[in-house]
């Protein structure tokens, strides 16, 4: 019987095998998400919008101090994945966003 301890994964990158632990470790670190002024943030989060944006396909701007609860993280560290009573399906970079 292994424990997770004996969990090793292969690290294209360097070519070697690392302990699972330490990958989990260092994907969660890397997947640090930040706002505009560098808050970090997190899932279920609330936002405010920092700046007027017009949204594509919707034919709608939302207002600079808009907010947006409960945020979604997605993969890439730059966009979040939000909720809005009129738009579904709403992705906002993190560069128009601060956290409330």
């Amino acid at each position: 019987m292994t424990s997770s301890d004996d969990d090793y994964v292969y690290d294209e990158t360097t070519g070697e095998w690392r302990p699972a632990a330490e990958v989990a470790a260092a994907q969660a670190q890397s997947r640090e998400v930040r706002d505009a002024s560098g808050n970090l943030l997190a899932d279920g989060d609330s936002v405010v919008l920092i700046k007027d944006l017009k949204v594509k396909g919707a034919g709608q701007t939302l207002k600079q101090g808009t907010v947006i609860k409960t945020i979604r993280l997605t993969d890439n560290p730059e966009e979040i994945d939000c909720r809005h009573d009129a738009i579904k399906g709403l992705v906002l970079r993190t560069e128009f966003v601060r956290k409330r």
